[in-house]
């Protein structure tokens, strides 16, 4: 990485103004450059100005766990980088949707959530002030030609599930092309957050992603304890990451029913269902909440566990495993269901790189990422995690990524439970510190979650801007889609299982 940006690591503060403020051509060719020398785009987003925008952007490395950051000034409008670099384009259109300020030569340019910039009269496609701006009315990339025909899906589904878009071009069966369009939830978090902290602010955090609720707010808190000096107890990281795998299990288990129910293959359909059930119970067992809420707080955890809870929990996960161990192996024991996962879906390595993909849908493709390692916090600075990987990235090597990553998370949480640390698992976090930002990345279950938090002169949130690993990696569910039957979209979907409220916040 070129010495123009400022280097730090997971977790970590630094004050804004050394950050280095570069002219915005040598910005935009040196974020092209690092991603060519295989640095992600972990973040990238503006903070208003009254000329414009001051653009930031938070790099990572997975090579020596380093993330990277600059800034530089845009008025008027930014040019795009879309075309050289593609993991940024959507970040480009959100930047475009909060600062008002238009990407030039974007190569699709429309909104992302539908909603006005975070300043009052500026709007990137000149829309009046009053005019109403309604959710997902744009245009649509069609496909032209004999027998060619399109088929729109949503926002409203025939599942209880959250609303999206999705608009396929087919000939016959085969889809040329699905488009995806969000932002019928935006919940205006990132705006809200403003001039923060507040009470609500850790409420708000738990539901950024209600399947997340650790994920995200790990993250948030690791943000808050670097920009105020905190230290955090041995016992609470302990408790932390054991919190963070039962939600993977929870959902990786869930997953796995779910992708068996699409191929109709009820028995693990249901067990996965139950077992799923269990996993939820044990955080409720961590904290009294299925899904980890109020158990993460700045400073460290507001439970405690004794040892009649832990020794509940090492007994629940015997039992969980040697369920969920039945309930799977019978699933890829069966050649009818093996025959419509293997092959379907498949994101080449290079089409997955390109995009920036993460987590799960990243590795199932061959690229060995995983924050747990190569950006290492909280408990996982001390205790490792072995990455698994697949290399097919098709539903079958997503499938099984997930299985096996329940294995390990099972194999640590049992672990942790058996040599937690002593002490106190809480320290009192004190005021943020101004003029600083931070960076926390943590691995969420679907993938890498990304916080940067900035303080302005009163130790307020000047910025807060927050990246679900979601937001990486819809555009790789269309690119799953490509070439496939469009009956296959609901199991590529699932085997993705991507939040919708996570992207629209």
């Amino acid at each position: 990485m070129s010495a123009r940006f400022l280097i730090l690591h997971n977790g970590s503060a630094v004050p804004f103004h050394e950050v280095p403020r570069l002219e915005l051509t040598a910005f935009l060719q040196q974020m092209i450059d690092a991603v060519d020398r295989g640095w992600r785009v972990s973040s990238y987003f503006g903070i208003p100005t009254e000329a414009g925008a001051t653009l930031c952007c938070a790099l990572s490395s997975a090579s020596d766990g380093s993330i990277a950051l600059a800034t530089a000034d845009a008025a008027g409008s930014f040019p795009s980088i879309a075309r050289f670099c593609p993991q940024v384009q959507l970040f480009e259109r959100e930047i475009a949707e909060q600062c008002g300020l238009p990407a030039e030569d974007h190569p699709w340019f429309k909104p992302v959530r539908f909603h006005r910039s975070f300043v009052p009269g500026r709007d990137a496609w000149g829309r009046a002030v009053g005019e109403p701006i309604p959710v997902g009315v744009m245009e649509y990339y069609r496909v032209e030609g004999d027998e060619v025909h399109e088929v729109a899906v949503g926002p409203v589904h025939a599942g209880i599930i959250e609303p999206g878009h999705f608009r396929f071009q087919c000939h016959g069966e085969e889809v040329f092309h699905l488009e995806i369009s969000l932002g019928y939830q935006h919940r205006g978090i990132e705006q809200g957050l403003m001039g923060g902290p507040d009470p609500r602010a850790p409420f708000r955090m738990e539901a950024i992603a209600g399947d997340t609720t650790i994920g995200h707010m790990q993250a948030y808190c690791m943000a808050l304890e670097a920009l105020a000096a905190t230290r955090v107890p041995a016992r609470a990281e302990a408790l932390r990451g054991i919190a963070l795998e039962l939600e993977r299990l929870a959902n990786h288990t869930g997953d796995l029913g779910a992708i068996a129910g699409d191929v109709g293959y009820l028995p693990t359909a249901s067990f996965c269902g139950r077992i799923r059930g269990d996993f939820l119970n044990m955080s409720a067992v961590l904290c009294g909440s299925r899904f980890g809420r109020g158990l993460v707080r700045p400073g460290g955890v507001l439970f405690d566990l004794g040892p009649a809870e832990r020794d509940d929990l090492l007994a629940r996960l015997d039992a969980a495993q040697s369920d969920l161990q039945g309930a799977v192996e019978i699933l890829w024991d069966a050649p009818s269901v093996m025959s419509r996962l293997e092959n379907t879906g498949t994101v080449p390595a290079d089409t997955a790189r390109e995009l920036g993909l993460v987590g799960p849908a990243a590795r199932a493709c061959g690229l060995n990422r995983d924050v747990r390692r190569d950006h290492p916090y909280g408990i996982y600075r001390m205790a490792q995690i072995p990455v698994v990987t697949a290399h097919h990235g098709d539903v079958c090597a997503r499938s099984t990524l997930r299985w096996l990553e329940a294995g390990k998370s099972l194999d640590f949480i049992r672990e942790q439970l058996k040599q937690l640390p002593g002490g106190g698992c809480r320290n009192e976090a004190g005021p943020l510190q101004p003029d600083r930002i931070a960076v926390a990345l943590t691995e969420g279950w679907r993938g890498e979650v990304c916080h940067v938090a900035i303080t302005g002169a009163d130790g307020r949130f000047l910025r807060y801007k927050v990246t679900d690993p979601s937001f990486h990696n819809w555009p790789g569910l269309a690119m799953a889609l490509r070439g496939e039957q469009i009956s296959d979209f609901p199991l590529c979907n699932k085997s993705f299982n991507l939040s919708y409220c996570g992207f629209d916040l």
